[in-house]
């Protein structure tokens, strides 16, 4: 058959490449007005632009060419200066010009982890005074907003923006990262950029670049099922749902018929109704609620015609504090964290006319927890719009001893690799001086996992910002009822593990704060000494100064007769006890767990004495072995000797 003219034509021209779109020129939010740009390092500045055209970037005397790449990005990499400023950062291509105004060049530090990283100025000591005298040109401060992700992301959701220091920015900024800034500036006389990029309650699996844990041979079924869900949710939920389903099997005491979300099965143990207003159960008035941290079990039945399971689209569960399992009619359809109110996509069959069971799983870590609701944000939503409420919940507690679930991989703050993704990950290769981590309550139920955990994190972030990264991680405070009697801690073993892997890398510090925490407030107020802390080890491990970075260090526990001697490092002005004649805190251990006792002690020069009563076998030595222990040894510039566990010998 022979094709028209103008048909010829017609093809011929959709044949012919399509012009490139023109873009307009800008930069990165990174690298906008007010940013601090990181001194002495080749600078990676990036930007936007048409595909295929030349931008010259200049920045002070320095200049660079690049080209648009074909995504429509591009890097101009300019030579290293010194610290200085203010600049003008500026991008010309073709007719085109962008400018970002007052860049100083300086030293930037990435503020990372949970709450207490997290935690705003205007929450610590004496904030009024701190907020009224927050002006600091030369300090630029810069918040991340919290966005997760189930897969890395090349730029920000919402674009970040540089900020001078003032009353205003930093009110809502971290404190432990002004602080430290702030302090660090009396004796490194740069301008500081500060980025945070911190999240609440969150876990460090979630901070840890995609893949990292699996190439580590750690959360291989977790990290497949998180593939599964950046394409497919609701497959990902119930193939989630199995995997937790077999967790529960294999729990102590779980009998074979015990499976709360099985509709065909008859409930097991014992269920109660739960109020209608629902609520935190702490507040329910039922004593072994009262203060109950741990996992409680939830259903409701709601009745369906066969037209409303026909047109079910949506279950609606309301806010659930801290983390749910969610099922209908025994299909996992959903688990987040975070007090955000949960509502998760039905797929079709997932309900049937008549009897529909919902059950929720609530794990809850920390003061409030519950399926807080309110009852009537509970329901299931019809496809024209229309809602059937949810029925009387009724619920079932879990002893307190009972283990903790399994996180589902994609949630926010608890899943793998999610605030790396979100937050971490688009930043790219930005220039950073160090990076400060103060995080770990949420994962004090797996102590020895963390320190391989914190590695890798040191790691990951080596592979993206350079391998010579400093790292200053800050050891747990002190926070919990006082112990009377040696135990075992989670939040100590944690303490342990995150010295140990501080003390194995020259381009790691540690800034011991067991002494500044707050028995009955997991955020403590003293950000100020924090800050003057970290500051301190940035000083020796950072910029190379010579001097004791956090306080006397034990470096051996050696049997010399009927007494265990103490080694201490890194003294300044000698050792001393706070309000006593002789230290406390210590302990003797023999092999077995559950075998500590108390020891006495006095300091001998730069060495601490502990007597070992008649016939004791002592294996080990701990000290400020507690969620909040007592611990009265320093040196003479005030820093205090942190928890640690070591071997006699």
């Amino acid at each position: 058959m022979l094709m028209k003219p103008m048909s010829r034509v017609l093809m011929s021209l959709a044949l012919l490449p399509l012009p490139l779109m023109a873009a307009p020129l800008q930069f990165d939010s990174l690298f906008g007005e007010h940013a601090v740009l990181q001194r002495d390092q080749p600078l990676q500045v990036r930007g936007q632009g048409t595909p295929g055209a030349q931008v010259d970037v200049q920045l002070g005397a320095q200049h660079a060419i690049a080209k648009v790449r074909g995504d429509g990005r591009w890097v101009a990499t300019l030579p290293a200066q010194s610290a200085g400023g203010p600049f003008v950062l500026s991008a010309r291509s073709g007719g085109e010009g962008v400018q970002a105004r007052d860049i100083l060049l300086g030293d930037v530090w990435l503020c990372s982890g949970q709450s207490n990283m997290e935690l705003q100025v205007h929450r610590t000591l004496d904030s009024r005074s701190e907020l009224l005298n927050a002006r600091h040109d030369d300090i630029r401060v810069l918040t991340v907003k919290q966005e997760s992700s189930p897969v890395p992301r090349a730029s920000f959701a919402t674009a970040p923006q540089w900020q001078r220091a003032d009353t205003d920015s930093v009110r809502d900024f971290s404190a432990a990262c002004y602080y430290f800034a702030r302090e660090l500036q009396q004796t490194v006389n740069v301008p500081m950029g500060l980025i945070n990029a911190s999240w609440g309650g969150s876990r460090i699996q979630a901070w840890l670049g995609a893949g990292v844990l699996g190439k580590a041979g750690l959360y291989a079924d977790e990290e497949a099922v998180l593939a599964r869900y950046a394409k497919d949710p609701a497959q990902a939920a119930a193939q989630w749902g199995r995997i937790w389903q077999d967790w529960w099997r294999q729990q102590p005491g779980i009998a074979a018929q015990d499976a709360p979300w099985d509709p065909k099965l008859p409930a097991q143990g014992e269920w109660a109704a739960a109020p209608a207003a629902l609520g935190a159960w702490e507040h329910w008035g039922v004593p072994e609620l009262a203060a109950f941290d741990g996992l409680v079990w939830f259903r409701a039945e709601v009745e369906l015609t066969a037209e409303q399971a026909k047109q079910a689209r949506t279950l609606a569960i309301g806010s659930a504090d801290e983390i749910d399992m969610t099922w209908a009619n025994g299909r996992a359809v959903g688990s987040s964290n975070g007090g955000e109110p949960r509502q998760y996509a039905l797929p079709p069959g997932t309900l049937q006319a008549g009897r529909n069971l919902v059950t929720v799983a609530v794990l809850d870590t920390y003061r409030d927890g519950g399926l807080i609701g309110p009852a009537d944000a509970q329901a299931i939503l019809l496809a024209d719009g229309s809602r059937v409420p949810l029925g009387r919940w009724q619920y079932r507690a879990m002893p307190r001893a009972f283990a903790s679930p399994p996180r589902a991989p994609w949630q926010s703050a608890t899943g793998l690799s999610t605030l790396y993704n979100g937050m971490i990950a688009p930043l790219g290769d930005f220039g950073l001086r160090g990076a400060l981590w103060y995080q770990g309550e949420s994962n004090t139920f797996e102590p020895e996992l963390y320190g391989r955990l914190l590695r890798l994190y040191r790691q990951d972030l080596r592979r993206q910002f350079g391998a010579q990264l400093p790292l200053l991680i800050v050891q747990l405070a002190g926070y919990g009822a006082p112990s009377t009697q040696p135990a075992e801690s989670g939040s100590a073993a944690l303490r342990d593990q995150q010295r140990r892997v501080a003390a194995e890398d020259p381009r790691s510090g540690l800034a011991v704060a067991v002494d500044i925490g707050e028995r009955t407030d997991i955020h403590p107020a003293n950000k100020q000494e924090l800050g003057r802390r970290l500051a301190r080890a940035a000083r020796h491990v950072v910029y190379g100064e010579a001097l004791a970075p956090s306080g006397p260090v034990a470096v051996s526990a050696t049997r010399e007769g009927a007494a265990v001697v103490l080694g201490f490092d890194q003294i300044e002005n000698g050792l001393v006890a706070y309000s006593a004649a002789r230290p406390i805190g210590f302990e003797l251990c023999g092999a077995a767990a559950g075998s500590c006792r108390y020891a006495d002690a006095r300091i001998d020069g730069a060495r601490v004495v502990l007597d070992v009563p008649d016939g004791f076998a002592s294996a080990r030595v701990r000290y400020c072995w507690a969620d909040s222990p007592v611990c009265t040894l320093y040196d003479g510039n005030g820093l205090p000797a942190g928890p640690f566990e070591i071997p006699v010998h």
